[in-house]
């Protein structure tokens, strides 16, 4: 009732009236049955914008911070994520990934819409990066399509790091869903795990003309702050 009542009631007319987001290719959203929805990641808005054009409830995982910090902020966290078809989970934890699948499966099985973002973590950036193979065992596991999604414009509206950027109005496209049934049975092969995966991001990035980079963005993240450490350090070095 909840994530409704936002969405048509307080947050979703508000987002749409300020930022008139538009859309791409819905229909290739079924309109019944599960489905896993695999989009890039540009900024914490994405999960906004992203449901708001589908007409259907779309559920993500999100970091267990925003469900057990205490006190009454902590209470409105958990009270508005977990509204907003959010599920809790360790990123943090050695067995996050198992946990993510399983949270994942619960959803699809129940016949809803899934919302993944294969890279993991935003692009720092704003390229797209190599997305992890979890994705692709989720869809061989589960058997269902997956629909591939490009958000554009979010990183201008919300630019990582920074609290607000400018105006601009955010762009979904939704493409023709994938079928991975050919490979059934093949989901402990990592050699079609990656194939596959490979095939989403492809996807993703024809949708979202970002420049792709064949890097984790946890790894590029952690190299673009130590080059900026080492700039800084050598910025401080006295002028001989």
């Amino acid at each position: 009732m909840f994530y409704w009542f936002l969405k048509f009631v307080a947050l979703g007319p508000l987002l749409k009236l300020v930022f008139r987001p538009y859309a791409d290719g819905v229909d290739h959203v079924p309109a019944e049955g599960p489905a896993i929805l695999a989009s890039n990641h540009l900024s914490y808005a994405d999960w906004l914008f992203m449901p708001l054009v589908v007409p259907r409830k779309v559920s993500f995982v999100a970091k267990a911070e925003y469900f057990t910090t205490p006190g009454i902020k902590g209470w409105l966290q958990k009270t508005f994520f977990s509204g907003t078809g959010n599920i809790p989970i360790d990123r943090a934890g050695a067995d996050a990934a198992a946990g993510a699948l399983l949270s994942a499966k619960k959803v699809l099985g129940e016949g809803e819409l899934f919302g993944i973002y294969p890279e993991g973590t935003r692009s720092h950036d704003g390229r797209l990066y190599r997305g992890k193979t979890g994705i692709a065992r989720l869809a061989l596991e589960t058997g269902v399509p997956v629909v591939p999604v490009a958000v554009v414009g979010t990183d201008v509206v919300a630019p990582p790091g920074k609290k607000f950027g400018r105006w601009t109005r955010p762009h979904v496209r939704f493409g023709k869903p994938l079928d991975f049934s050919r490979y059934a049975g093949m989901e402990n092969d990592r050699f079609i795990l990656r194939s596959i995966t490979d095939e989403i991001m492809y996807e993703i990035m024809r949708l979202s003309g970002q420049e792709y980079v064949d890097m984790y963005a946890t790894r590029a993240k952690e190299e673009s702050k130590k080059a900026d450490s080492a700039k800084g350090d050598e910025q401080r070095k006295p002028a001989a």
